[in-house]
């Protein structure tokens, strides 16, 4: 685990010859049962602490449509939430950038401006 205590986005390492989509839909089944038929790659993000974990991008996705309920499959999350906007932002985050990139990616499915 690389960022135990904190909030983090559901996904994991592309495996051999898998590219970032397809691990996007891979990891979903996986970690939360559903099955994904819309999304759109928002950001790649660098890892903030690559002396300690390593040189990495991170595909962020936003996922607009699915199949099934999701519900966390095995232990590798502790719990799984729907929050407000402002609730998530006030979480202790896996990456540093997430507030902002939580913030643009509800701007462009709304359209709405941020406030």
């Amino acid at each position: 685990m690389f960022y135990p205590g904190v909030w983090d986005v559901i996904g994991g390492h592309c495996e051999r010859e898998e590219t970032p989509a397809d691990a996007l839909r891979r990891e979903l089944d996986e970690e939360i049962g559903v099955t994904v038929s819309a999304f759109e790659e928002i950001a790649i993000l660098p890892e903030p602490a690559p002396l300690v974990h390593g040189d990495a991008r991170y595909h962020i996705f936003v996922v607009t449509a699915w199949s099934g309920e999701p519900r966390l499959q095995n232990a590798e999350h502790s719990e799984l939430r729907w929050l407000s906007l402002d609730q998530a932002v006030a979480l202790p985050l896996a990456h540093p950038a997430y507030p902002e990139l939580i913030h643009a990616a509800l701007e462009h499915r709304t359209g709405a401006p941020r406030r």
